[in-house]
């Protein structure tokens, strides 16, 4: 079953000037299965951050239908997709986009108090015990190292069991090290049932994926194993 089908979907901006409009995501169709750890590659200006900010419902397609989980979120109004953003999608960013005067528990907490949760602090430590963090709970971020701060990140993005973990550069702003073993938590977290989707420049990240989506210029180029599109991508 598709969690996320993507129809003929567009984004273009200054639409209403035809000499400079911009056609960021072009007619761009696309099927993501429950479960499944998809990478989004491509190069600079192929549409990577738009297509990742219309999936988060960041942003609104220009033409085109985005069902999520059955539902066409295109149409949706800004409450509609608030709520799809808080209990749908858990966003992991590369700068962690932690609050510095919250400890780790209370970042995690933050999307629950959104939803009036009835038990915020027992569902965020359980979050902070799954990412192998529950001994930092009490720390400030400026407390935390570069990979603690991503766990914090994920564990407030896994809280409220979205549908699809979508990550943007999750290793980024990491080194190799520690970079490795926040992908060895998302592919672990994408086993148990998780549906994963990176958006990343590198392609060591991308061929541990099971399936990779190659963007130019708006649209899909290539779709499949990371063998077959990734050897082709280092062949040019």
């Amino acid at each position: 079953m598709n969690v996320i089908e993507l129809v003929n979907l567009e984004k273009v901006y200054h639409e209403d000037m035809p000499e400079i409009a911009v056609h960021a995501v072009n007619k761009l169709n696309l099927a993501i299965s429950h479960g499944e750890a998809v990478g989004i590659v491509g190069p600079s200006g192929c549409g990577k951050s738009t297509l990742m900010q219309l999936i988060g419902c960041l942003d609104r397609p220009t033409r085109g239908s985005y069902l999520l989980e059955n539902h066409d979120v295109a149409r949706f109004g800004d409450n509609e997709l608030a709520r799809v953003r808080n209990k749908s999608i858990g966003f992991v960013f590369q700068t962690f986009n932690l609050l510095a005067r919250y400890t780790a528990l209370e970042n995690v907490m933050l999307p629950l108090k959104y939803s009036n949760d009835p038990d915020p602090k027992g569902k965020s430590l359980a979050a902070l015990e799954k990412v192998g963090l529950a001994n930092r709970a009490h720390h400030l971020p400026n407390e935390l190292s570069g990979g603690q701060k991503q766990r914090v990140a994920i564990a407030r993005a896994l809280v409220n069991t979205p549908a699809i973990l979508l990550a943007d550069e999750p290793t980024g702003a990491l080194d190799s090290r520690t970079g490795a073993e926040i992908l060895d938590l998302l592919l672990e977290l994408n086993s148990h049932g998780s549906t994963l989707i990176i958006v990343t420049h590198d392609l060591g990240v991308a061929r541990r994926m099971k399936r990779v989506v190659k963007l130019r210029d708006g649209r899909v180029e290539a779709d499949g194993t990371p063998e077959a599109v990734l050897g082709a991508v280092e062949a040019h």
